[in-house]
């Protein structure tokens, strides 16, 4: 199939205006395709040919302006438009699609716990086409007019208000002037929550079998939502633009969520079946939050081509902390996004792959390239940069330049010129070389101390500035407390600097214990300690006052170890001193998600493994005797769930699941009971037939999900080649259900027995993701690679790959950055 390029995308603009779709679905024709009916109505400004896309099981017929087209005519997903005349048309287009069970166009899932089927759509950036035809691209707004026929005992939902008529019809509202790939539909007998905001419906969705789950939870989604549609209103002038606000949690979702127009949907994980943590919570609220900021950052003013996807992702992403941040019982949330979603754009910026936040436009030349930007460094490193402008202008500059940026486009498109050009609108300050230098570049800049004696014990701090953006940041100057005999840190001061320093060494006084720049995290860069600092951090890190300001500190270690500065054993010896105290959720997960995915399973060698799962071993287990007393559930959670993540012997864990319980909780809820599963399936310490039991307990699609990946991660070479076929051979796994093989085929445990799938990886993958598409080559590149195989010969093996055997841009660019972590991995082993 062609993609799009943006010089295509740029001449059909130019030559199109496009008004309207009436769109007529039929969900009632069966388990493999739909009927989609279109009729659209544009204008031709000049003589030419142009061309639509669709992409049919069938296409049926074609008429413009009345006149039969033939269908044979179709290329691919193109279909020519010949010889148009300036001036109106009308195109209408008669076609049999299919769903699919990757997650791409109209998604399909029967749920296995009671046997009713869900359909939604998913058609950003370029999967209109797989629902009905469309010229597919962002700046060709216009008004969609939906209806649908369903099942009787079927909900349809859509973008605007939608109506049942009768025998299974309904109709949707017309939308305003909105992007193709905003359009969306869902449909399935959903449960559903209903009330009203400041005159507008408010609903959030599930399927029947979670409607006890949701509606646990409903009061505190609706509540979020409220404060924040609140608070979006207070800082912009343009009120809410569509008619409707619901929220549909959707099964086999591909992202967190997607920011349709009066329809967001959310993977329906967020519906917690299991215990979960305040900070998961936290995060399902940031989602909430980060998706309805689109409604303003996206949909009421969209990017005219994909280069600008951060004037969407990292707006909506700077906006959601920042709004959680503001209006809701989530009042720290950007500790949570210094450990967890700085850290990936910190890892995306310093592979080969890297990109500016907002990249040349030849740099995106068609939407395979652009569906690739997806990644830290649209999200995370573009809200940094915006984190750091708002404190270099000031919010009330920042608010008025935003605001003006929505009064010029709305429901319109706009550039990173038009941007800033609003921006500069409002400010004396030059933003037009601020975006050159934050938003044009690639890169982490790297930020070190240097701390100089001067006369009568006082002392001046330089920083050694390594890159080249300016920077605002705060110094945090910090004294061992007396009191306690220091193992708590006090704050002396915070000073305010700008680096480059143009007005000299900054006096500092006596000499700290502990000197920390980048303190409240408000810049984007890598900072090191001065070797005084780093004692003090090594002794009294959980003695610092604020999380926000631990955040920093543990985001240091973490990018030493990485940049092979700190040896990696290092860093499990701070986890185990200073976890223990650590009283944030955030930290905690953080941290131990670095030391056992990272330190133990790559950056340690297999001989070093072992020592460094029984140092994690031992401190969870510490943190589960502080969590006696019940005070601290979600402390507890995690530290039982990575407890059962490095076990290493299966006795405990085993006697645990036989139980039903960890003594002294919590009792294993589902979730829990998967994970030990899963963890005795490696450990050798269970079998097929306890799966098939713990499936006939939990037969829910997340039971599924476990008992697959149990099952490919049993010890025995049978069961391995089973599970290899399914993921390489057969097409018949869900997007999850792959996920789930990939998960438990390669561990570091069993590296023996796998061997021989290794260098088989380099040759499937590519084949596999020319036949399934950019979804399951993301997934497969992402889940199904040999992580665990830190060697040169994997390393050769991938380069080999990505040099002779072609893959597809979305497996390339998961490949490329798989291969640098391993690389990275092998160079921080020699360090």
């Amino acid at each position: 199939m062609s993609v799009l390029t943006r010089d295509e995308a740029q001449t059909r603009a130019t030559l199109l205006d496009v008004h309207r779709y009436t769109i007529d679905l039929d969900l009632t024709t069966g388990d493999d395709t739909f009927d989609s009916k279109t009729v659209i109505r544009f204008t031709a400004r000049t003589d030419a040919d142009t061309f639509i896309e669709v992409k049919p099981a069938e296409l049926r017929s074609v008429t413009l302006d009345g006149q039969p087209l033939d269908p044979e005519t179709l290329d691919g997903n193109r279909l020519p438009l010949k010889n148009l005349t300036a001036g109106a048309h009308e195109l209408s287009v008669d076609a049999s699609m299919r769903y699919s069970r990757t997650g791409e166009g109209m998604h399909r899932f029967t749920d296995p716990t009671d046997g009713e089927t869900y359909l939604y759509s998913n058609l950003c950036m370029d999967d209109a086409q797989r629902v009905f035809p469309v010229f597919d691209q962002p700046d060709l707004k216009a008004v969609f007019e939906i209806t649908a026929t369903v099942p009787d005992n079927w909900t349809f939902l859509a973008n605007g208000i939608t109506t049942a008529l009768g025998d299974g019809r309904w109709q949707a509202a017309p939308t305003p002037l909105i992007s193709t790939y905003l359009v969306a539909v869902a449909a399935g007998p959903w449960h559903s929550v209903r009330t009203e905001h400041r005159g507008l419906p408010f609903g959030i969705h599930c399927r029947r079998s979670l409607a006890p789950h949701l509606d646990a939870d409903a009061d505190e989604l609706l509540t979020i939502t409220k404060q924040c549609y609140d608070r979006y209103h207070e800082k912009f002038e343009e009120p809410y633009p569509f008619d409707s606000y619901d929220q549909a949690f959707v099964p086999e979702f591909n992202a967190g969520a997607m920011e349709n127009p009066g329809l967001v949907t959310f993977r329906d994980e967020f519906v917690y079946r299991s215990a979960v943590t305040d900070t998961e919570r936290q995060t399902r609220a940031m989602v909430i939050a980060h998706e309805m900021a689109h409604m303003w950052f996206g949909d009421l003013v969209t990017l005219r081509w994909w280069d600008d996807i951060w004037l969407n992702e990292s707006f909506a992403e700077y906006m959601g902390y920042q709004t959680l941040t503001e209006a809701t019982r989530f009042n720290d949330t950007w500790t949570d996004f210094g450990v967890v979603r700085k850290a990936w754009g910190y890892d995306a910026d310093q592979r080969p792959s890297t990109h500016p936040v907002a990249p040349d436009p030849e740099l995106v030349p068609d939407t395979a390239s652009a569906m690739l930007n997806f990644d830290g460094i649209s999200y995370a490193k573009g809200a940094s940069a915006l984190r750091q402008v708002v404190t270099w202008l000031g919010e009330k500059d920042f608010l008025a330049g935003i605001n003006t940026h929505f009064a010029r486009h709305k429901f319109a498109n706009a550039t990173l010129a038009d941007f800033i050009d609003s921006l500069a609108s409002v400010t004396d300050r030059d933003v037009h070389a601020w975006a050159d230098t934050w938003l044009r570049t690639t890169g982490v800049d790297t930020l070190r101390p240097v701390v100089t004696r001067g006369e009568e014990a006082t002392y001046t701090l330089s920083v050694e500035h390594e890159g080249s953006r300016p920077h605002r940041i705060a110094v945090g100057l910090y004294d061992q407390d007396v009191a306690d005999e220091g193992r708590h840190l006090v704050l002396r001061e915070r000073l305010d600097l700008d680096v480059p320093q143009t007005d000299g060494p900054l006096p500092i006084g006596k000499r700290p214990a502990l000197l920390l720049l980048n303190d409240g995290d408000l810049t984007y860069a890598k900072v090191r300690f001065d070797a005084e600092s780093f004692k003090t951090v090594t002794e009294s890190l959980s003695g610092l006052p604020s999380p926000l300001t631990r955040a920093v500190v543990w985001n240091a270690l973490r990018d030493a170890v990485r940049d092979g500065e700190l040896p990696p054993t290092a860093y499990l010896e701070a986890a185990r001193a200073h976890l223990p105290y650590e009283t944030d959720l955030a930290l905690v997960q953080g941290v131990l998600a670095f030391a056992a995915v990272q330190v133990a399973d790559r950056y340690a060698t297999p001989e070093e493994r072992p020592a460094a799962l029984a140092t994690l071993s031992s401190l969870c287990r510490d943190l589960i005797r502080r969590t006696e007393d019940g005070d601290n559930p979600g402390l507890r959670l995690i530290a039982v769930r990575h407890f059962i993540d490095v076990a290493a012997h299966p006795d405990t864990i085993a006697a645990w699941l036989a139980d039903g319980t960890v003594p002294g909780g919590p009792e294993l809820d589902p979730e829990l009971r998967w994970r030990v599963l899963a963890r005795l399936a490696v450990l050798g310490a269970t079998d097929e037939a306890a799966i098939a039991a713990e499936l006939a307990r939990d037969p829910s699609a997340t039971g599924q999900e476990g008992a697959t990946r149990c099952r490919a991660a049993l010890p025995d070479a049978d069961t391995k080649a089973k599970a290899w076929e399914a993921m390489f051979t057969n097409d018949d796994l869900s997007n999850y259900l792959f996920i789930a093989n990939a998960r438990g085929f390669w561990q570091p445990e069993q590296a023996d027995l796998v061997r021989d799938y290794v260098p088989r990886f380099f040759e499937d993958a590519v084949t596999l993701a020319a036949r399934r598409g950019p979804a399951i080559a993301d997934a497969t590149g992402r889940w199904a690679f040999p992580a665990h195989a830190v060697d040169a010969e994997t390393l050769a093996l991938g380069e080999r790959c990505l040099s002779d055997a072609d893959p597809i841009p979305a497996l390339r660019r998961k490949l490329a950055d798989q291969l640098d972590d391993l690389g990275r991995a092998l160079r921080v082993r020699q360090a």
